[in-house]
């Protein structure tokens, strides 16, 4: 047995023996390749022509095969059933086209990023670490670890870090001459990020947030939106909506017709899940000192608690207590809330946190949120949601009526902060904060090791409780928006524009591709018929590929898909043209054969790059329906020139050089 036929056996055994394996272990895709490539090695022992074109042959029929296998759920889905696909290969090809909206109906959300909160995050960020770099310059502090109250109120009587512009952060020192101690070490911490300069007064040195800097949060900022919304789109189970992004929109299209599920999805998707852990300032009794109860509006009141400042210590603490009117909803009445609110003298490194209050109808009755209620709070996050590694819904079923809460784990890192935080912290309020609203305040009895935290559903319906949970517990999962995302557009599309839609496309593509196959054929006889296969493996591979990437396909798809058919037949109409022109010159079928090729090879690369070219630029500046019908192109565009140039030289080759045609049907006169 000679090499030529050694080698494929021996391919062919590898193969065999390794879709064997894949089998026994269940590695589908694995099998998948194993059998394509006996297909491949096996063409290469026929007695034909030569080794080179079996070759060419054994790839192209694996090929098809393998667009086929990729295609077949989207053809069992396309058919109605029709073309049965399989269990087997059904559980383990996990992609498929998708009807888009314009085909099928569904919801499209439109929400914009506010990037301008993200810069603001950073500028907050910035001025903690400012405050603990100055803490350390001035020996009250190590470098490391959590800034107790005592050193912050020592800090206060050196310097003060404030907030006067959005993208500005300004040290102000008590003494001008202190200015001098910024010294290299402070300044090269921020000089990547921050630009430095004197002023306005003498004891002030600003910094100034670079534009680069700004460009690369805005930019983060939607990329990282975009992401958080995939993956509660994908912990939702729909697998058939679609998430881009559109300068700082991000864009939501969920394929159907299920009111209630979209209602749960928008809840879903517009959560910013940001969760924080911030300490009360129970000492500072801010509201006492900078509110008159006099000078409340209605439904204000000024309360006073006692509350805890320490270990063996409490203090007097002053808080307001806001509450609804009776047809008012909660997230209506915290807004009038901190309108009225926003107008409090307020520092830069303190906040208003807010807490629903709670009130019994009747003495023994469930309790109802009837309000809110303030807590005066450190800006600064100790622990944020970054380091939560993990969160799951449980129940308390010691409390009657049972709880639902969620419970958190942090990450090694996040363990370690959260227990220095609160060793820190003994005998003082600790507030959990989810989306800009206390969800508790609980008292720090010791330090809390172990990395685990709790979030409480509240009272109420045990069933809201659980349904609260559960949306909870996916928004953590999936992680928290770096920015809150607002709605600016909502459409519904209806199913019967979808089937509409649908029949009127369908006509005009296929009946177009038809018309075109049938004068392909008439005009070009047998050759004709070859650039007629061609074009339908084309339209395979297209398929396949595009089901591969999950797409969507949309009506600027679908006439995207129609344009590259004419395209395809423009490759193959050059083809047989030169091939004519050199059988009128007296040249043989093989010599017409390979000389039409070379000649109309240049023409069709030509063609197709700069439509391809046409198309990338598409894709890159286009939106929507626009990118929809430039990618379907490029990739008709990729497809085109390897069935239009490759597949058809194959069948060429074999009539002239493996059957030997004196004749070639090229048309009318041959």
């Amino acid at each position: 047995m000679n090499t030529s036929k050694r080698t494929p056996l021996v391919i062919m055994v590898i193969a065999a023996l390794s879709a064997y394996a894949f089998y026994q272990s269940d590695t589908f895709w694995g099998i998948v390749v194993c059998a394509l490539a006996f297909v491949w090695a096996s063409f290469t022992l026929l007695p034909l022509v030569d080794v080179g074109w079996r070759l060419r042959l054994g790839f192209a029929v694996s090929l098809f095969i393998g667009a086929f296998v990729c295609l077949w759920p989207t053809l069992d889905n396309m058919s109605d059933g029709k073309i049965k696909c399989p269990a087997y290969v059904r559980d383990r090809i996990t992609f498929a086209i998708a009807p888009g909206l314009d085909l099928r109906g569904g919801l499209r959300l439109v929400y914009t990023v506010e990037v301008d909160e993200a810069i603001r995050d950073k500028q907050h960020r910035f001025a903690d670490d400012m405050r603990q770099e100055l803490a350390t310059m001035y020996g009250f502090h190590s470098g490391s670890g959590v800034l107790k109250r005592e050193t912050t109120q020592k800090l206060a009587e050196k310097a003060k870090v404030s907030l006067p512009e959005p993208n500005v952060v300004r040290v102000t020192f008590n003494d001008a001459a202190d200015v001098a101690k910024l010294d290299d070490r402070f300044t090269k911490k921020f000089a990547s990020e921050l630009s430095q300069a004197r002023g306005p007064g003498a004891a002030d040195v600003t910094f100034r947030i670079r534009s680069e800097v700004e460009s690369q949060i805005r930019e983060r900022a939607v990329a990282q939106a975009k992401d958080t919304v995939n993956r509660r789109v994908d912990e939702l189970g729909l697998r058939e909506a679609s998430v881009t992004t559109r300068d700082e929109d991000i864009i939501v299209e969920v394929p159907g017709q299920d009111q209630k599920a979209f209602e749960e999805i928008k809840d879903i998707i517009r959560r910013t899940a940001r969760l924080e852990f911030k300490m009360v300032d129970d000492e500072a009794d801010f509201f006492g000192k900078a509110v008159n109860p006099k000078d409340v509006p209605e439904n204000v009141r000024v309360e006073r608690e006692s509350a805890p400042a320490g270990p063996g210590k409490n203090v007097e603490s002053h808080y307001l207590l806001f509450i609804k009117k009776t047809d008012e909803s909660m997230p209506d009445a915290l807004k009038r809330f901190k309108k009225w609110t926003a107008t409090l003298p307020v520092p830069d490194d303190h906040q208003i946190g807010y807490e629903a209050y709670q009130q019994a109808d009747e003495v023994g009755g469930p309790l109802k949120d009837v309000g809110w209620r303030t807590l005066y709070l450190y800006s600064r996050a100790e622990v944020t949601g970054d380091y939560i590694s993990d969160a799951s819904r449980a129940i308390d079923s010691q409390k009657t009526p049972p709880e639902y809460y969620v419970a958190l784990t942090f990450s090694p890192q996040g363990a370690d902060r959260f227990e220095e935080v609160t060793g820190a912290n003994v005998q003082r309020r600790f507030a959990i904060i989810l989306d800009d609203v206390i969800d508790s305040a609980p008292v720090i009895k010791s330090k809390i090791g172990g990395g685990r935290a709790s979030i409480t559903m509240g009272a109420g319906d045990p069933e809201d409780q659980l349904k609260k949970a559960e949306k909870l517990e996916l928004v953590l999962k999936s992680g928290a928006l770096p920015a809150p995302i607002t709605p600016s557009n909502e459409s519904l599309i209806g199913p019967t524009l979808g089937r509409d839609a649908i029949g009127e496309a369908v006509k005009g593509a296929v009946g177009g591709s038809v018309l075109v196959l049938v004068f392909m054929f008439i005009y070009y006889r047998k050759a004709g018929l070859v650039a007629d296969l061609a074009v339908l493996f084309n339209m395979m591979l297209q398929m396949a590929l595009l089901a591969s990437f999950s797409a969507t396909m949309t009506l600027p798809g679908i006439a995207g898909l129609a344009l590259s058919i004419g395209i395809a037949i423009d490759a193959n109409v050059l083809i047989n043209e030169r091939i004519r022109e050199e059988l009128r010159a007296g040249r043989s079928v093989r010599q017409a054969v390979e000389s039409g090729y070379e000649k109309a090879f240049s023409s069709i690369l030509d063609g197709h790059v700069t439509v391809f070219i046409s198309a990338l630029i598409l894709a890159q500046y286009g939106t929507g329906p626009v990118k929809g019908f430039a990618i379907t192109l490029i990739v008709g565009i990729i497809c085109s020139m390897y069935t239009g140039v490759f597949v058809t030289r194959i069948i060429f080759d074999w009539w002239a050089r493996g059957a030997k045609l004196k004749r070639l049907s090229v048309g009318a006169e041959f």
